[in-house]
């Protein structure tokens, strides 16, 4: 492709044509289709976490924090169900596969926004497509920065965790007490970072002396049910 440029010389119009390299907004980033696991999961990861300007942000290892705290609460609502507890109790159903944890209870469910459609397919309302090109846009604009290397970072948690797990350590996991409060370890639930948001029963809101606020969002572990 090559950018054309207009130029008015003595009544008549000259087009150059210029090698189109600066401007690439798509190069930054490397997202993948929303109809891919690994960018479906990346979806999740960066609409529930704030860029910078919108409220929540804080910084750019914050909002790193919050996209992996959000991933390992998926993964744990699977693989670290706590001693006395069901998985059904936790994330609403039973399954393996962490698709069915972000689209549990449909459009308005776990997930605000992530949904099957009538087929089994996985979606999102038009508000994340949106966003996420609109984010994609700014990072494509000038030198690489945070915009981009958020997105990255989101797509790269998602693209690993697909291929075998999540590297990263989970911060909440040494966890044992809240309060004098026994807790299981581990985060089981998030939500908009607000007293009046609690999802009920026996979740504990982690502290901030325990990190248990990243990116806008709140952090809930579990009343320790057994020793």
């Amino acid at each position: 492709m090559k950018l054309q440029i207009h130029l008015r010389l003595a009544g008549r119009v000259a087009l150059i044509l210029f090698p189109l390299i600066a401007i690439t907004s798509e190069a930054a980033v490397d997202l993948q289709p929303a109809t891919t696991r690994a960018g479906y999961i990346a979806r999740l990861l960066i609409n529930e976490s704030p860029f910078p300007g919108e409220q929540g942000w804080v910084s750019e290892s914050n909002t790193k924090a919050s996209m992996l705290s959000i991933l390992w609460v998926c993964d744990n609502r699977i693989h670290h169900i706590p001693a006395g507890y069901r998985q059904t109790q936790i994330a609403t159903l039973q399954t393996q596969d962490i698709i069915d944890v972000i689209t549990a209870g449909g459009e308005k469910g776990q997930c605000d926004g992530f949904y099957r459609d009538g087929s089994g397919a996985f979606r999102t309302v038009p508000r994340i497509g949106k966003r996420v090109d609109y984010l994609a846009k700014i990072a494509g604009q000038g030198s690489p920065g945070k915009f981009a290397r958020l997105l990255n970072y989101a797509q790269g948690l998602a693209t690993s965790y697909e291929k075998g797990g999540i590297e990263e350590a989970e911060r909440f996991a040494g966890l044992r007490t809240v309060l004098q409060v026994p807790v299981t370890g581990r985060a089981y639930s998030w939500m908009t970072d607000s007293d009046v948001y609690h999802p009920g029963g026996n979740f504990i809101r982690i502290p901030n002396n325990a990190s248990g606020s990243l990116g806008g969002n709140r952090f809930f572990t579990l009343r320790r049910l057994q020793p």
